[in-house]
This record gives C-alpha cells, sequence and structure tokens, in this order.
C-alpha cells in the first residue's frame, strides 16, 4: 500500500552503540570521528542509519563492524530518541544499544570507509560530539549503573572467576561511590548476579580469598 499522506514521508531510523569500558580507575566510552557529512570531522558514537532490509540489531551489528571493526560484541537495546531536530537532513529516530567490553581484549579499526579514527574518552572528557550523541552516552551511563546491580553487564571486564575486592572496585569506579563489603557481597548474592564457587584464591602470607563468578542466568532485559 502506497502512503501519500505526507506525515508518514521522510522517516528514517539510526543504529546508535554506546561501549563503555573501565580503565586505570577510569570509566570510558567508544568514540570514531567522522569523515563525511553531516558532521564532518565530529566525534561520535558508531552508528548510521538502519537498511530497509535488516533488523534494529542487525543493522547495530553491522555499524559497529563498519566502523569500528569489533565483532561478536553482546549489546542490549537502551533506548529512543526522538527529537525532531535529530537529523538536518530528514527525521530520524535513534535507537540506541549498550554494552560494555574489555578494551585489552579487543582491536579497534582506526581507519575507515567513513570514519579517521577511533579512541576511548574518559566519560569526563567528552568533546562536543555529533548528533544529539552527548545526550546518548549521559543517558546510557545512567543505564548502566541501574544494570550493574542487577544483571551480569560487566562480566566482560572479568575472568571467569575473580575476588569480591577485584569487583567491587570496579563498581565503585562505575558507580563513584565506596560500599561496605559485607553489604555489597549480600546486594550482589541476593540479586542473583554473582556466584560463591565455594574456590579460593590463595596468596603467599595472606587470607585465602572467596572467589565468585557471574550467574549466566540472571535475567537481562532487551539483551541481544
Amino acid at each position: 500500500m502506497e502512503l501519500k499522506n505526507s506525515l508518514y514521508k521522510n522517516i528514517g531510523i539510526h543504529v546508535i552503540t554506546t561501549l563503555f569500558t573501565v580503565e586505570k580507575g577510569d570509566v570510558k566510552v567508544l568514540l570514531i570521528k567522522r569523515t563525511n557529512n553531516p558532521f564532518n570531522g565530529y566525534w561520535a558514537l558508531p552508528s548510521g542509519a538502519l537498511y530497509n532490509n535488516e533488523l534494529l540489531v542487525d543493522g547495530a551489528k553491522r555499524e559497529l563492524k563498519e566502523k569500528t571493526g569489533l565483532e561478536n560484541i553482546e549489546f542490549e537495546m537502551c533506548g529512543v530518541f526522538d527529537k525532531l531536530d535529530r537529523s538536518n537532513l530528514q527525521r530520524m529516530i535513534g535507537i540506541s544499544f549498550i554494552g560494555v567490553i574489555d578494551s585489552k581484549k579487543v582491536s579497534l579499526l582506526k581507519n575507515t570507509l567513513k570514519t579517521s579514527n577511533a579512541e576511548y574518552f574518559s566519560i569526563n572528557n567528552i568533546p562536543q560530539l555529533a548528533y544529539d550523541h552527548n545526550e546518548i552516552i549521559s543517558y546510557s551511563l545512567n543505564v548502566l549503573k541501574d544494570k550493574i546491580t542487577k544483571t551480569n553487564i560487566l562480566k566482560n571486564l572479568f575472568p571467569d572467576v575473580f575476588t569480591l575486592p577485584e569487583l567491587q572496585k570496579v563498581y565503585e569506579i562505575v558507580l563513584e561511590e565506596k560500599f561496605d563489603r559485607r553489604n555489597f557481597r549480600k546486594k550482589l548474592i541476593n540479586e542473583k548476579v554473582i556466584i560463591d564457587t565455594n574456590k579460593y584464591e590463595v596468596f603467599e602470607g595472606k587470607k585465602p580469598a572467596k572467589l565468585y563468578k557471574f550467574n549466566k542466568n540472571v535475567k537481562k532485559e532487551n539483551a541481544i
């Protein structure tokens, strides 16, 4: 059926991926530098227009690979951004995704057909970005802070098993607050985010440290 009503015309969809990591005590986000208009020369989140023949998640995966070289990255749907002035070319609805990666375990393409660089930026030092991507990062960071106490979204930052102090350190970096160790453990155990392995890591001259792992079956909303 042909849509003749002008109210239905000229609408597109942007798929946008916000990938966080933690480096040297700092939360960082992956940005790419654009080489095409609009916003030529601006830093931006990996993103692009959805093709008519693909699902949202497939479009997000394609754009991420094209602009960073990253594949097989786990992410979740995060939010919808629908301001009328998101793009000056046409009406574009932004669908955002969120994920967490270990930057030490992946390699980035620095130059692609549409980008001239890819870098991790501290969330405290984000430049003026293309489109509404500053707003999307702020929103996504709040989503991340909410999810880490309820899901295993941080699991890619850790080995299969880890100690509680190792885990608590990263949580405190992301949430920007300190926790009592006993209450911290109780919270994540009760939420079924982590599991006690009943194993210990032995340090010479120190008390053995209990080892934990993330619960693979913990509820994850909107996981892709």
